[in-house]
C-alpha cells in the first residue's frame, strides 16, 4: 500500500494544522515524526526548507506549507464542511486566517520569543507591546465568537482548525494572564477545541523516525 507521508512535529502549531485536516478529512498517512534538532535527510531531500509539516503524495508532489496540506486534504473529502463555513464566506475565512499569520503570529512570536527577535537595536523584543498586540486579535476572535460558537459560524470550519493551535500556544506562554482575559467565549472554544476528540487523536505521542522504522500509519 502506497500512502502520502506526513512529515511531522507533535509540537508544532503548522503541523497540528496539517493532522487536524488530515484527519477530519479521512485521510490516511505514514506519519513520520521528526526531531528538529537532528532532521532526517529523507525530509531534507523532500523539502530543502526542512521545515514541518511536508507531505509527500504518492506521485511524488511535495506539499511545504500547512494550508496547502489542509487545503489538499479537504478539497479530496470534506463531511464536516470545513471548506463551507456558515458564518462567512470562504473569501471571509481566508482573510481572517491570512490576517492570523501575517499579524498575530510574528506577535505572538515576540512574546513568546523575545530574544529571538531583536529590535532594529539589536535588543530584544518588547514582550509587552507584543502581547498588546496580541491581545487585539484575540479580542477580535472574542467579539466574532460572541455572534457564533464557532469562527466560521454554527459549525468548526478551516479557521478554527487553523488558527486554534497558535491561541493554545499563546495561553501557554501566561497562562493566568490568558485566563484573567475578559475573554469568555474565546476560553470556552479554545478549552472545548482541545478537549475534542480530533485534537487528541492528532497530539498521540509517537517515536521519532527513522529510516527502516515500522511504518506509523496515522488517520
Amino acid at each position: 500500500m502506497t500512502l502520502p507521508i506526513l512529515y511531522s512535529f507533535r509540537r508544532c502549531p503548522y503541523a497540528m494544522r496539517a493532522r487536524l485536516a488530515l484527519l477530519a478529512s479521512g485521510t490516511v498517512c505514514a506519519l513520520r515524526e521528526v526531531v528538529l534538532s537532528a532532521k532526517p535527510q529523507a525530509l531534507r531531500d523532500a523539502s530543502p526548507k526542512a521545515t514541518v509539516p511536508v507531505l509527500v503524495l504518492p506521485d511524488g508532489t511535495v506539499l511545504e506549507q500547512s494550508l496547502d496540506i489542509m487545503r489538499w486534504a479537504l478539497a479530496r473529502h470534506d463531511p464536516h464542511g470545513w471548506l463551507a463555513p456558515d458564518g462567512c464566506t470562504p473569501a471571509a475565512m481566508d482573510a481572517l486566517i491570512a490576517d492570523h499569520d501575517d499579524r498575530f503570529k510574528p506577535a505572538l512570536d515576540r512574546f513568546k520569543y523575545p530574544e529571538r527577535h531583536p529590535a532594529a537595536d539589536g535588543t530584544p523584543a518588547d514582550p509587552q507591546a507584543a502581547r498588546a498586540a496580541v491581545a487585539v486579535f484575540l479580542a477580535r476572535l472574542e467579539s466574532r465568537l460572541a455572534a457564533q460558537p464557532w469562527l466560521g459560524g454554527r459549525h468548526a470550519a478551516l479557521a478554527d482548525a487553523a488558527i486554534a493551535p497558535f491561541v493554545r500556544q499563546c495561553a501557554a506562554v501566561d497562562p493566568a494572564w490568558f485566563a484573567a482575559q475578559p475573554w469568555p467565549r474565546l476560553q470556552a472554544w479554545l478549552a472545548a477545541f482541545v478537549a475534542s476528540p480530533r485534537f487528541l487523536q492528532a497530539m498521540v505521542r509517537h517515536p521519532a523516525w527513522v529510516p527502516g522504522a515500522e511504518t506509523v500509519v496515522f488517520g
